[in-house]
Order: C-alpha cells, then sequence, then structure tokens
C-alpha cells in the first residue's frame, strides 16, 4: 500500500468531462491490475495543481468514485482503493485501443515520422 503511481492525464479536446476522465483512469487501472486494494489517491488539492484543474472538479470524480464503490475515503487520512474488481470487456479494451492508436497516430503524423520508421521502432521497442 502506499500513494499511488498512476499518472493521471487529462484531454481537453475529446469532449469527456474532466472528472469523467479521472474516474475512468481509476477504473482501467482497477480492472488492469495496476491499482490495488489500499492504494492510496493524491490528494484532491495536489491533483487539482497537478492537472491545473478546478479542486471541485477532483472531489467531484472523487466523491462519484465512492458511490460506485472504486474508492473509500477516511476522513483526516485520505481516499483509498475499494476492495473491488472491475472486468473489462473486450469491446471496451479495443475501444480504448482504438481511441490509444488514434491519437498516436496523430502525434507521430505532427512529428513527421515516416510510418515504415514507426512500425520498425515499435517492433523494436523493449
Amino acid at each position: 500500500m502506499g500513494i499511488i503511481t498512476i499518472e493521471f492525464e487529462i484531454d481537453e479536446k475529446n469532449g469527456v468531462p474532466f472528472y469523467k476522465q479521472i474516474i475512468q483512469q481509476v477504473e482501467v487501472g482497477i480492472a488492469t491490475g495496476r491499482l490495488k486494494p489500499g492504494d492510496r489517491l493524491p490528494t484532491i488539492r495536489a491533483l487539482a495543481i497537478k492537472l491545473k484543474i478546478n479542486p471541485n472538479t477532483i472531489a467531484k470524480s472523487y466523491n462519484e468514485m465512492e458511490l460506485k464503490g472504486l474508492v473509500v475515503t477516511q476522513v483526516g487520512s485520505g481516499t483509498y482503493i475499494a476492495d473491488c474488481t472491475i472486468d473489462v470487456d473486450e469491446v471496451t479494451r479495443e475501444k480504448k485501443l482504438n481511441e490509444l492508436c488514434g491519437n498516436f497516430i496523430a502525434s507521430i503524423r505532427q512529428l513527421g515520422f515516416e510510418k515504415e520508421f514507426v512500425v520498425k521502432y515499435l517492433e523494436e521497442y523493449k
């Protein structure tokens, strides 16, 4: 147990509300096993500063996650991942993969990389 190592990221362009993006990232972390019961989330203030968004947005995501049973909050101690499991179905996984690939492809195109170079790089990537 400890403070979680997940790096929260907010995509300002995808149209998904920020609080939902935070919830989705925690759900994926739980489903993939990166987040384990007892792992501590960053404080509302710390995460708001890191993501440069309103603390009320973080609080909203934490409150909704608590209602869903994903986290538990201990007053004066912090917010922790609850003892729960989430099954990610294949459709959800493929949808997320498609989204990630779309973002990746857009980024490499902006950087001017050729397809062949990127494919070779990915094959050799460890």
